[in-house]
């Protein structure tokens, strides 16, 4: 199939953690995906549900209902909402390629696990009445940013903790299998260009630890990072998406910017910009007054701004969102602001002066894959 084709998508249950980031993800490509609107209100809306189904290429459903003091509404709630699903495409005779997402809850025999396994068979005995392709996904342990700490990954809740002073806990050291929120969303879209039935398709993790190995990496994170200011050293796939990961659960708005220690004597001043065990690209900009640069942000490099001379506001927005987190820079008092993923970011200079900004990158610039895109703060 052509990679060329524009494909018409729905994703149930795109504000949760996954369907936010495939949103994202798919959105970075509009020459091949148009994303459908959808609402989780749309399930108790038959009319509504009928006309998002009839829009789509391609059917995501993401929708669950993962956890409840009643173990049972979980059930209950899963069931209905494939169940309605499957009433919506049959009442409209729609036939788009459906993706369901499951996980390997399904192989512990809890209510959760039942309640994807038996709405995974229900979608696929559809797909065989209707002869229309289905993908049912068994998706291993999921962690990213914006991840809800005690929600969906012990990844996010040992983040959170950590940034917040707390203790984690080990309940049992088991050994986990993970793949990357971007490794899953790519996944996905290879998927959604090659349709083909697959009752049960196991998605590959991309890294096997135990909990005890995630949180002695989160520690070493937070120690480095949080009390001395080092970029740590992450040297295989998983460590840098889970420092990548560990800086999105920063308290963005009080924690930043981070003043310099300013070592001054009669010859002038000295300032340390950054201790990193990475390396990657250091480069420096002036900037004429009431000038703004950046307005882009990236979904993998890390990035420091360092205000040196002039004054600056640095300005930043969760890609998705609408509130725009600023903070105000002074070179009389060196300071500097990472950059978070998915964070789309900009710096103004609001003094009278030149100001004069360093800038540290994890990676060189490549020109071919600059993993820079353009949205206004």
């Amino acid at each position: 199939m052509s990679l060329n084709k524009m494909f018409k998508v729905g994703i149930t249950g795109n504000n949760g953690f996954i369907g936010t980031h495939l949103t994202n993800y798919l959105c970075l490509q509009p020459d091949n995906y148009t994303l459908i609107p959808f609402e989780d209100a749309f399930f108790s809306n038959h009319e509504k549900l009928e006309e998002f189904v009839c829009q789509c290429d391609c059917v995501i459903h993401l929708a669950a209902l993962n956890r409840h003091q009643d173990p049972e509404e979980i059930y209950k709630c899963n069931i209905e909402l494939v169940k309605n699903l499957i009433s919506a495409l049959e009442k409209t005779k729609s036939t788009p390629h459906v993706l369901f997402a499951s996980s390997t809850q399904e192989y512990r025999d809890n209510v959760f696990g039942n309640s994807k396994r038996e709405g995974r068979m229900l979608l696929s005995k559809w797909a065989e009445k209707h002869d229309a392709v289905f993908t049912g996904l068994i998706i291993p342990n999921v962690f990213g940013p914006f991840g809800q700490p005690f929600y969906n990954s012990v990844v996010a809740t040992f983040c959170h903790q950590l940034i917040h002073n707390q203790k984690p806990s080990i309940d049992i050291d088991a050994e986990l299998k993970l793949i990357y929120i971007g490794e899953l969303a790519e996944h996905i879209q290879e998927l959604i260009k090659e349709p083909r039935t697959h009752v049960a398709h196991e998605v590959p993790y991309s890294s096997v630890i135990n909990v005890s190995g995630i949180l002695s990496l989160l520690n070493q994170y937070s120690d480095q990072y949080l009390k001395q200011g080092i970029i740590p050293e992450t040297s295989t796939a998983l460590e840098y998406n889970l420092f990548n990961t560990f800086m999105n659960y920063n308290e963005l708005k009080t924690y930043y910017p981070i003043n310099y220690s300013l070592h001054s004597d009669e010859r002038g001043g000295f300032v340390e910009l950054l201790k990193s065990r990475r390396g990657g690209q250091f480069s420096f900009s002036t900037t004429k007054s009431g000038v703004t640069r950046g307005n882009h942000y990236h979904t993998r490099k890390i990035e420091r701004f360092s205000v040196i001379k002039g004054k600056a506001i640095i300005r930043l927005r969760r890609v998705g969102t609408v509130e725009v987190i600023e903070y105000n820079l002074d070179g009389k008092e060196p300071s500097y602001v990472d950059i978070p993923i998915w964070y789309t970011h900009n710096i103004t200079n609001c003094g009278d002066d030149e100001l004069l900004t360093v800038f540290w990158i994890n990676e060189f610039y490549n020109p071919e894959d600059p993993d820079t895109y353009y949205e206004k703060v």
